[in-house]
């Protein structure tokens, strides 16, 4: 039968696009197809706080901050803790991406209009030695205009290769079979939903309304994860981190579903590291949420004091912003779902962002005014305030005593005993009597402030939270909330899609979130963050021009 084009793109998010823009500007005619409206153009990206992991950058130097390919890529590797025979591919991408990261992302990206923050944010900082988990340095770059900054190059390289012919957005067209024929994926087929303009991120109709049935000599699955399916989140969540939680909030829109993933795997295609995945552990409900469950991220600074549900502290070095995973690992571990901060105003002022670009209007929108508030403003960025005035996580109090009464009435069993969490925060407060003392996250707060970009807008001076000229005391629930995939389908370097027997299926691509990143899992068992969207980037580029190629 007679092909509708060169290839289909399954998925119009960040992978999706980039693909899609490198076919078009081969020559190749595409069409990109996706199961929501044109208001989701560009998926998961467009909410995110859009942060880049980039290695010796002109942002770094500029800080004082030395970066190497081989620091990084000992970070990379520490981190994904490779140890599985299906980690071949995997490692392979690890050290592609490091290379990309570091010779030539920047300048790709660079050239086509993207721009980044000057200050440089310092995630996932480890704390577990020189070669295990963790960033030696800072490395999270955010964009200028945040995720809608990132994807705002590839949607209009889309849009301009649309324009002239090249390229067709089929949306609304939710596939539900890949065409298989002597063994090569042929095209798609599923079902046409019926029209539905609501806004981005709000959940859509289901109504179907016809089929469809499009060909094309190479397919690529960029359909992102599985975020919004808690039920195959809970299906694929690893034993090593214990009973999954039966209460979870929502990163991501309904839409991030993981239908392909089953679909693809019907095909042929094989998942490997289905069990890795990448959950965040400081998430708050939304007080005005766009889709179900929907929670937002808090990005924290150093110095706010984690206690677990009873009030005891969480053990070093599962302080905010060391190691997600391990402090998700120990909550799991802990018989409950759910930790504390507790916390004053001046901490929460500097020191509290919110992930998603709806939530940072300053960065987002590119006003430099907004911005400097974050650093000389008297109170925290209107976001955050509004969390503090109507998130139903916040308790605002005087007094420790009224605090721990008020964190205790947002609970089904009040567990936070006054004296344990008493104990902790004077025990605390009196390590800031002299220089020194054994408290290490009060070392990693004096470490952080020793970093200009931290001590300017990410790490408040250290005081005492008892002292009442720093209040009010702030205490915030932090519920688990669901983001990332890590594993996915196996790719080789060109993003062609392993089958079952160890072979390649031919016209079968895979990038993004659908393949891990890369490879069927680049992370590993961990991220250092800044690396999801650029991993989209970076297999989406290599889908988009391997199946041009083909």
């Amino acid at each position: 039968m007679a092909e509708d084009a060169d290839v289909i793109v399954v998925g119009a998010g960040l992978a999706g696009l980039v693909a899609a823009a490198e076919i078009a500007d081969a020559h190749k005619r595409v069409i990109v197809v996706d199961q929501e409206s044109a208001n989701n153009l560009g998926g998961q990206a467009f909410w995110a706080f859009g942060g880049l992991f980039f290695i010796d950058s002109p942002e770094q130097r500029r800080l004082g901050i030395h970066d190497s390919y081989d620091l990084a890529l000992e970070d990379w590797l520490g981190s994904a803790g490779f140890d599985r025979e299906e980690d071949h591919w995997p490692r392979q991408w690890a050290h592609a991406y490091v290379t990309f990261a570091k010779e030539e992302k920047r300048a790709w990206l660079h050239a086509q209009g993207m721009r980044w923050f000057p200050v440089v944010g310092w995630a996932e900082r480890g704390g577990y030695g020189a070669v295990g988990h963790g960033n030696s340095v800072p490395r999270f770059h955010v964009t200028w205009g945040t995720g809608p900054g990132v994807v705002a190059p590839f949607v209009r390289r889309t849009r301009a290769a649309e324009a002239a012919g090249r390229l067709r957005f089929a949306f609304r067209h939710r596939v539900d079979e890949l065409i298989v024929e002597n063994g090569a994926v042929a095209g798609v087929r599923g079902a046409l939903l019926q029209a539905d303009g609501v806004a981005r991120g709000k959940p859509s109709s289901r109504v179907v309304t016809g089929d469809f049935e499009l060909r094309a000599g190479a397919t690529i699955v960029a359909s992102g994860g599985i975020g919004g399916n808690h039920e195959l989140v809970r299906a694929n969540w690893p034993a090593r981190m214990g009973t999954p939680p039966a209460f979870m909030i929502q990163g991501v829109p309904d839409h991030v579903d993981g239908r392909m993933l089953a679909i693809t795997e019907a095909a042929g295609g094989r998942i490997i590291n289905r069990d890795r995945m990448w959950h965040y552990t400081e998430g708050i409900r939304n007080w005005n949420p766009i889709w179900n469950r929907h929670g937002i991220r808090i990005l924290p600074g150093p110095s706010s004091l984690w206690l677990d549900a009873t009030g005891k502290r969480l053990p070093p070095p599962l302080y905010p912003g060391f190691d997600t995973l391990g402090t998700l690992e120990h909550i799991m571990q802990s018989g409950y779902e759910y930790t504390w901060f507790v916390t004053d105003q001046a901490i929460v002022k500097r020191e509290f962002a919110l992930s998603g670009s709806e939530q940072n209007p300053d960065l987002t929108n590119k006003d430099w005014r907004l911005v400097l508030g974050r650093a000389i403003g008297k109170r925290a960025t209107p976001p955050v305030e509004a969390f503090k005035e109507k998130g139903a996580d916040f308790v605002v109090r005087e007094t420790l005593e009224e605090l721990v009464e008020g964190m205790n009435a947002l609970t089904d069993v009040p567990r936070l005993d006054f004296e344990t969490v008493r104990r902790e925060v004077t025990a605390r407060d009196r390590e800031l009597d002299n220089p020194y003392g054994k408290d290490l996250q009060i070392a990693a707060i004096r470490q952080a402030r020793n970093y200009l970009g931290d001590r300017l807008i990410r790490a408040a001076p250290l005081h005492r939270l008892l002292d009442p000229k720093f209040g009010p005391l702030i205490g915030v629930k932090l519920n688990i909330i669901t983001r990332k995939t890590l594993g996915g389908f196996e790719t080789d370097l060109t993003s062609r899609v392993f089958g079952a027997n160890g072979s390649i299926i031919p016209g079968l691509y895979a990038a993004g979130e659908a393949a891990g990143f890369g490879g069927g899992g680049v992370h590993g068992y961990r991220a250092l963050e800044g690396t999801f969207l650029g991993g989209c980037i970076f297999s989406g580029r290599a889908a988009g021009r391997s199946a041009a190629r083909a």
